[in-house]
């Protein structure tokens, strides 16, 4: 399970090329996939993605500084 979670972090990076691949990115966000995005893990990284930004109101301070941090 957490290695699901870990890895539709992944979203950050593959969803746009401005977005680094750093593990610090993926961690800070893993979290808030868990918590708000769950459903849309397996529909791949780009719904994973969309659902965190439909969330961003809510997401962790850490993750919205990973969003801020590439100009999202």
């Amino acid at each position: 399970m957490l290695r699901s979670i870990f890895a539709a972090a992944v979203v950050l990076a593959s969803a746009t090329g401005a977005f680094a691949q750093s593990q610090a990115d993926k961690n800070a966000c893993s979290r808030d996939v868990s918590r708000f995005c769950r459903q849309q893990m397996a529909d791949g990284d780009s719904a994973v993605q969309s659902c965190l930004m439909q969330n961003r109101s809510k997401l962790g301070n850490a993750c919205s500084e990973v969003f801020k941090k590439h100009g999202l």
